[in-house]
Order: structure tokens, then sequence, then C-alpha cells
């Protein structure tokens, strides 16, 4: 779940098979599928909304989580169309429920749908927070949920692994990423800041979910 401004042909996540992508990220060295796909249940369950974009949604992981009871329309937006193919096989099940979008986030913004509460996991690191600041202007959600990785250590921000060239060119888009500046953007557009919750991860590394609202 995830371009600086390079335009949508050309952004490396265009590159990147999904299998490449979910098996890295399911590797029990990694372990970041699972932890994300867990964390994603309490994003769409905490609050008392009945829409949602869902940015860099890839291939759905999480979808499972949304409850047709609860929710009218979730919206799942994405730069690569073949993943977005793969979401729409995987979570037919959900019907109207589910919108797949192909949406570059940077270039793109005033594409995205309303909705009452945005989620942003893990894309924040490759649209860069004026990204994010535009694209929570345009959806205009009352709240706002974002997953980053946070390394605890000197490491690489990839994860070593069978699969760690596939993301090569993800260096020339990759922002590095300070909690306070998250913070300091979304508290410039009006939102307080909610529930912090944090996930280790292997390899000196953490999920860090912060929530901001109206």
């Amino acid at each position: 779940m995830r371009g600086d401004c390079v335009n949508n042909s050309t952004n490396p996540w265009n590159e990147i098979k999904l299998s490449d992508y979910e098996n890295h990220m399911s590797l029990e060295s990694v372990n970041q599928l699972q932890t994300l796909n867990a964390m994603m249940r309490s994003q769409l369950q905490n609050y008392p909304v009945d829409t949602a974009v869902i940015l860099g949604v890839a291939g759905g992981n999480g979808l499972e989580h949304v409850s047709p009871e609860k929710y009218k329309k979730v919206y799942g937006v994405d730069i690569n169309g073949e993943y977005l193919k793969a979401a729409a096989e995987r979570y037919a099940y959900l019907g109207d429920v589910l919108e797949l979008l192909k949406i570059d986030v940077i270039t793109e913004a005033d594409q995205l749908p309303n909705a009452d509460l945005l989620i942003a996991d893990l894309i924040v690191e490759y649209i860069g927070e004026a990204a994010l600041v535009e694209a929570v202007r345009q959806i205009l959600p009352e709240y706002v949920s974002i997953i980053i990785q946070v390394n605890r250590d000197d490491k690489n921000w990839v994860s070593d692994s069978p699969y760690i060239h596939a993301f090569d060119g993800l260096d020339k888009i990759h922002h590095k990423l300070d909690e306070m500046w998250v913070a300091a953007s979304m508290r410039g557009i009006g939102y307080k800041k909610g529930p912090r919750f944090s996930e280790e991860l292997p390899n000196g590394k953490a999920l860090v979910r912060m929530d901001y609202y109206l």
C-alpha cells in the first residue's frame, strides 16, 4: 500500500508485480502484509462512518474487513491498474460497496471522491506530505488514519528478501518521513491528533498508525 512527481506511466509502482510485492511483504522476516491486515481491521471498524477512501489499495489486503452492513461505499485507489484488477477479482463479493479507482494521487487528486474516512497506509512515503494534504482537502474526511513505516535503526528501509530488487526503482520517489512533520501537516489543515498505535516488525522496523479528526 503506497510516487514523487514522476508521471503515471513511469511511476515505478507500475513496474512492480503484485506477486513480488505481496510475497515480499508476507515473508516471516518482513511480516508487513499480516501486520498491516490486522491494523486495517481496526482502522475500518473504529469510527462511526459509512464511506471510506483507501489510498494505495494494491491487491486489496485488508478489504475482507469491510462490512457491507457498516459501509455504503468504500473506494480503493491505486496507480497500478493490474493491482486493481486483482482486487476486483478477490473482493467481487463486496458488489457495489467496493469501487476501485485508478488515480495518481500526486497529479490527479481532483479525481478523488468525498468520504467520511481516509485510510492512507504505506503510501505517504511515496507521495509525500504535500500530496497527502491535497488528497485530504479533496476527500474532506472527518477522520484520517495513516500508517507509516518507521526504522528503529539505520538499516535499509526495504527489508532484505529474495524479492528486494523488484523495489530498486522506488529509491527515486521514497520520502523519509517524520511523525512530527505528518502531524504538523495535518494540524495545518485543521485536523486534531487522535490515537497513535505502533506494531513492531522484524529487522528493526515498526508500523506506526496515526489518526486525526476534525
